[in-house]
């Protein structure tokens, strides 16, 4: 049986949270996503499987996979960068194109394969996402022994479950002030501003 360690629960939940919380190209996906009502829980539930998967890789040794490898990092640098730049690109089209923002009237809802899809590549190809949860947080674990690990692992799990959650639902509380075009032009304006920085801080 594993015992728990309430100092290493603590510092993984703290540790986590703060890498969670920085806006970043897959919190304003979820936003958005959840501000249209769009599978809100299969978001949620995906991204914080994703980051779990990933917490675990790095706190029980894999920490040292991307630093070790020039080629991949290199690729999900360019991929992620490819993504953001052409979600960046249809944001920007948004504004200027009302009737695209009319979704929640219309009742039209992204199929659960396209939600999915979306999900997997704002979570995957963004390397600062393997660089926070699999190296920082592993980097952060080594210094607790093999017995206290477990406990920062769940602690940096915990934090992710209930980020994307509050986050997900937290939103739809927004949803009466997007009934507004305008609202929406503003939205994806941000957004798209915020994936073409991301994209050009990945690869810089």
């Amino acid at each position: 049986m594993v015992d728990f360690h309430i100092p290493p629960f603590l510092q993984g939940f703290a540790t986590s949270a703060g890498l969670i919380i920085a806006i970043g190209a897959q919190n304003a996906f979820v936003l958005k996503q959840a501000l249209l009502r769009n599978h809100v829980f299969l978001i949620a539930i995906l991204c914080s499987i994703i980051d779990a998967a990933l917490i675990l890789l790095g706190v029980f040794g894999f920490a040292t996979l991307l630093e070790t490898s020039p080629l991949l990092l290199t690729i999900a640098k360019w991929g992620g960068f490819i993504f953001l730049g052409y979600y960046g690109f249809r944001s920007f089209k948004n504004v200027f194109h009302p009737h695209a923002l009319e979704m929640d009237k219309k009742k039209i809802k992204p199929s659960i394969k396209k939600i999915v899809s979306l999900t997997l590549a704002f979570s995957l190809l963004n390397p600062h996402t393997y660089l926070d949860t699999v190296v920082l947080l592993g980097s952060v674990s080594s210094q607790f022994n093999d017995a206290e690990q477990p406990s920062f692992a769940v602690g940096a799990c915990l934090a992710s479950f209930i980020w994307f959650f509050s986050l997900g639902y937290g939103a739809c509380f927004l949803g009466p002030l997007f009934k507004k075009p305008q609202a929406w032009k503003i939205l994806d304006f941000i957004v798209g501003c915020m994936m073409w920085m991301i994209a050009i801080a990945i690869v810089l």
